[in-house]
C-alpha cells in the first residue's frame, strides 16, 4: 500500500516505522532537523524489545509525493490550519485519510478541508514519544488503533486498512459505533491531559495522592456524564474500566499536552478539555472540573 504520513513524530513516526518495514511504500511528512536525520540516517524505531531503522521517502513537501492509497493524520490539531491545506496534493479520488488526532470530532474538521468521502475517523492507543531527530520510542503493552464508518458498516476501504495495519505488527479494529470508540479513548486522554497540565505533574506522581486521585476520578465521571447526556453509547463500566488501566499503566503514562506545556508549546486544549466543555454546555451537563482546567490553561494555549 502506499502510504503518507502528515505529522511523523511520536505517533506517526511509530505507525510510519513499523508500515515501512513490512514492505509498504511509506512517505514520512516532517520538518527540521527531523527530516534530515530521516533522510540521511533513516528512521529510527525503538520499542521495550527491539529497535531497528527503515529507509523510506520523507518530505516538507507533499506534491512531491502525490496522490496516496492512505494518509495517516497524525499531526496535532493545533497544526491544523497548515497541515490539511498541505495535505491536499495527497489526496486523489481513491485515497482515505485515517484521522488519528485526540478529540471527538477533528475527524470533521478533516472532511471540511479534504472531502467528506476521503476522511475515516479512527483513535490510536499508544504511548510513544520523540527521543530526538530521526528516533521515536514506544512504550508499554497497549498499542491499537481503531476505525469506523459513521454509518457503522464495515467497508471495504476499513478492511483493507486493518489487513495493512495487522500485517505491520500494528492492531487494528473495526468498530460498528466510531462515536461511542472516539469517545472511550477521550475520556481517558481528556482526564489525563487536562489534570496532568493544571498539576504539572505526571499520573504516576499524582493518582498516589488522595487529594489528586479524586480530582482524576472525578474528571473521568464528568466526561462519561457529558458523553451519554449526548447520545454516546458508552459502556456501563467505562470510568471503571480506565480507572483501572490507568492504574495498570502508570509508568507508561504520558500526556502530550503536558509535555508540549513544559515545552512551552502550545496546547490542544479545544480539542480536549475545550470539548468537554461545549458538550457539556450543549447537553445541558455542568461540568465544573473541565471548566477549572479550561480557565487555568487558556492563557497558556498558544505556548510560551
Amino acid at each position: 500500500m502506499r502510504i503518507a504520513v502528515m505529522g511523523a513524530g511520536s505517533t506517526g513516526g511509530y505507525f510510519g516505522g513499523m508500515l515501512a518495514r513490512v514492505g509498504n511504500d511509506v512517505a514520512l511528512i516532517a520538518r527540521g532537523a527531523h527530516l534530515d536525520a530521516i533522510l540521511n540516517k533513516g528512521l529510527r524505531v525503538v520499542r521495550d524489545d527491539e529497535e531497528f531503522t527503515v529507509q523510506c521517502q520523507a518530505s516538507d513537501d507533499p506534491p512531491k509525493i502525490g496522490p496516496v492509497d492512505l494518509a495517516l493524520l497524525c499531526v496535532k490539531t493545533y497544526q491544523n490550519d497548515v497541515a490539511l491545506p498541505m495535505m491536499r496534493p495527497l489526496v486523489g479520488p481513491e485515497t482515505t485519510v485515517l484521522c488519528l488526532q485526540n478529540g471527538i470530532d477533528s475527524y470533521r474538521t478533516a472532511a471540511k478541508a479534504l472531502g467528506e468521502t476521503a476522511v475515516l475517523p479512527g483513535a490510536a492507543f499508544i504511548e510513544a514519544s520523540v527521543l530526538g531527530p530521526g528516533a521515536v520510542r514506544q512504550t508499554g503493552s497497549v498499542v491499537r488503533i481503531v476505525m469506523g464508518e459513521e454509518d457503522g458498516t464495515e467497508s471495504q476501504r476499513c478492511r483493507a486498512i486493518q489487513e495493512t495495519l495487522v500485517q505491520a505488527g500494528i492492531p487494528g479494529e473495526i468498530s460498528s459505533d466510531i462515536r461511542a470508540s472516539l469517545w472511550g479513548k477521550f475520556l481517558f486522554i481528556a482526564t489525563m491531559a487536562g489534570v496532568t497540565t493544571m498539576a504539572r505533574a505526571t499520573l504516576a506522581e499524582l493518582m498516589p495522592q488522595a487529594h489528586w486521585r479524586n480530582v482524576v476520578l472525578a474528571c473521568l465521571a464528568e466526561i462519561d456524564a457529558v458523553g451519554r447526556a449526548n447520545g454516546v453509547n458508552l459502556p456501563e463500566d467505562m470510568v471503571t474500566n480506565t480507572t483501572s488501566y490507568i492504574e495498570e499503566h502508570l509508568p507508561d503514562l504520558q500526556a502530550s499536552m503536558h509535555t508540549d506545556l513544559m515545552a512551552g508549546r502550545p496546547l490542544e486544549l479545544e480539542a480536549l478539555n475545550g470539548a468537554v466543555v461545549r458538550a457539556g454546555r450543549d447537553a445541558g451537563v455542568a461540568t465544573p472540573i473541565n471548566d477549572v482546567i479550561y480557565a487555568m490553561l487558556k492563557s497558556l494555549e498558544n505556548g510560551s
